[in-house]
C-alpha cells in the first residue's frame, strides 16, 4: 500500500512538473507573437538610431546582415559599438521585425 502511494505521489509531481514545462513554452511562444518593434525600438535602439533610424543605421545592407547586427551586434569605426540583443533575449523574428520597423521609418 505504501509503495503504491508512493507511485501515485511521484506520478502527480511528475504530471505537474510536465504541465509546467508546457505553460511555460507556450507562453514563451505567445510573447514572440505579441512582441512590439515599435515599442522596442523606443526602450532599447532610439537612444543610438535617432528617433527616424537616422544615425548608425545603412538601410542598403541586405535584412539578413541587419539581423545578424542585432542578434550579435558590431564594432563600430569609433565607439559607442553595437550591441548584440540575442544574449539580452532578442530572437530572430523579433530582430527581423525590429529590422523592417527601422526600415519603416528611416527618412
Amino acid at each position: 500500500m505504501k509503495k503504491l502511494r508512493t507511485l501515485a505521489l511521484a506520478t502527480a509531481i511528475t504530471m505537474l512538473i510536465a504541465a509546467f514545462v508546457l505553460f511555460s513554452a507556450a507562453a514563451q511562444i505567445g510573447n514572440a507573437d505579441a512582441f512590439d518593434a515599435a515599442a522596442t525600438y523606443k526602450g532599447k535602439c532610439v537612444a543610438c538610431h535617432g528617433a527616424a533610424a537616422a544615425k548608425k543605421f545603412d538601410a542598403t545592407l541586405a535584412d539578413a546582415d541587419l539581423v545578424q547586427i542585432v542578434l550579435k551586434g558590431k564594432k563600430a569605426g569609433k565607439p559607442p559599438n553595437m550591441a548584440g540583443y540575442e544574449e539580452k533575449g532578442i530572437i530572430e523574428d523579433q530582430a527581423k521585425a525590429l529590422v523592417a520597423y527601422m526600415k519603416s521609418i528611416k527618412k
